[in-house]
């Protein structure tokens, strides 16, 4: 009996939304009002908009690790650096160059650690080429890329998308080009993908029928 009182008192405290799991425009999430086309139309595209000096998008990070280990086969992750002010465009590049030369899997949280843990701003060229050799990019090629045409084109693409999202800020999760959802929206980071969950669902079987 005292193990069922204590369960219920337990279930009293969690919110209200976090079992509610109903969400709708305004409540987990903002709709896009022109939906912008997805890489995979055959996909449920979700695209994680970041910066890495940005305290939210790090705490976030481990939760977006943990998500994507039991991602289905039908959803395509994505990260989109974000440039929202000029101290934020080298962090965007060296994402980029990452990309590019395959190493953004190994490197992209421990960039997050370098910034947030170690103290390192990571914000000039001489530093990030450095940073790059440790996952065998020697700094000429790192240099190569950071400077690019490619580098540069991605940049603009990236821009363009997250004006189009209407993202005003990070972290923020865009569900299939058409839902923002965000840690206002949600009612905090370790709530997001809660959502991001919700509205896969909602896509997957709007396709379905």
């Amino acid at each position: 009996m005292k193990k069922l009182f204590t369960a219920l008192i337990v279930a009293l405290l969690i919110p209200f939304s976090a079992w509610a799991q109903d969400y709708s425009d305004g409540n987990g999430y903002t709709t896009i009002k022109n939906p912008v086309r997805t890489a995979d139309p055959s996909k449920i595209e979700v695209v994680e908009i970041f910066w890495y000096g940005c305290p939210h998008c790090y705490q976030l990070e481990p939760l977006t690790q943990a998500w994507k280990k039991n991602l289905a086969e039908d959803v395509d992750f994505k990260y989109m650096p974000a440039v929202f002010g000029r101290n934020w465009l080298a962090h965007a590049k060296a994402f980029h160059v990452a990309d590019i030369l395959g190493v953004e899997d190994k490197l992209h949280s421990d960039m997050f650690n370098a910034i947030h843990q170690d103290g390192k701003r990571m914000n000039s060229e001489d530093q990030l080429a450095q940073f790059f050799t440790n996952y065998g990019i020697s700094e000429d090629e790192f240099r190569k890329q950071y400077n690019s045409f490619a580098v540069n084109s991605r940049l603009s693409q990236a821009d363009a998308k997250i004006r189009a999202y209407g993202a005003r800020g990070v972290p923020g999760l865009i569900v299939n080009g058409k839902y923002l959802v965000t840690a206002a929206t949600a009612g905090g980071n370790n709530n997001i993908y809660s959502v991001v969950d919700f509205l896969i669902e909602q896509e997957r079987q709007a396709s379905n029928q």
